[in-house]
């Protein structure tokens, strides 16, 4: 497999921070102020190599745009089991709260659903292999970081993970506009899975066949959906206050 970047000066402090591997960290040439010289000073009690090269070279490294004169070279991502999520959960002594995301496709959205759900306290993510988007380096900036913190499981089959948390106790609730109720409206107390769908067309039929009752958000206005990230949000807040925290 390939090594992987993180870029921006938050998701890499973050990076440090985390203790994860880094193989080298690039900053650009006479950017020794602000973060930056706090990046370097960890970097160096880290025993993590920093490179200068001048800007026209970190832009042709750089995978976005607003990479703000630092790039980390890390190993890939590792994923975890569905597992360890749930073995996660009981070393905390808490019911299980897991996010599903059934193909989220843009990495935006992936790495604000993740950084939302860090700061709720959810176990951990499942997403799917294939169509969908998986952690890379745009990810990880737009996460700040909470990549680094987040395990996340990355499936063959949506459904079949369904199934694996129903057999261990964990009730999954489904996100969709024909829902009949409202998500306060539903006891989110317990052992819990959120699932999310597409960001255009939601669940997919059998995922949502699968889903043990299904929710909604109401829709005021003329516009009938929210971004994949704010419903996130909303929802995973709904857990957290019916859990009385």
């Amino acid at each position: 497999m390939f090594d992987d970047q993180v870029e921006g000066r938050n998701a890499v402090l973050e990076l440090l921070e985390s203790g994860k591997n880094i193989n080298k960290i690039y900053v650009t040439k006479g950017e020794k102020h602000g973060s930056i010289l706090k990046i370097i000073a960890m970097a160096k009690e880290s025993k993590v190599i920093v490179v200068e090269k001048d800007k026209k070279q970190m832009s042709q490294m750089a995978q976005t745009e607003n990479y703000q004169g630092v790039i980390a070279i890390v190993p890939p991502f590792e994923y975890c089991d569905i597992e360890d999520i749930l073995d996660y959960a009981k070393t905390k002594n808490e019911p299980p709260f897991i996010l599903i995301l059934d193909g989220i496709e843009d990495t935006h959205n992936l790495g604000a659903i993740i950084r939302t759900a860090e700061t709720a306290g959810v176990h951990g993510i499942i997403i799917p292999k294939r169509r969908a988007a998986s952690v890379n380096s745009t990810v990880s900036k737009i996460s700040c970081g909470a990549v680094e913190y987040m395990k996340i499981a990355r499936v063959n089959n949506i459904t079949d993970s369904i199934n694996t948390l129903k057999k261990n106790g964990v009730w999954v609730c489904g996100t969709s506009i024909s829902a009949d109720k409202y998500y306060f409206n539903q006891d989110l107390t317990g052992p819990i899975a959120i699932v999310i769908g597409n960001e255009g067309k939601g669940m997919s039929n059998l995922v949502e066949k699968n889903c043990d009752f299904l929710v909604k958000i109401p829709m005021m206005g003329k516009i009938e959906s929210l971004n994949a990230s704010v419903s996130t949000g909303i929802i995973l807040y709904e857990v957290l206050k019916q859990r009385n925290l």
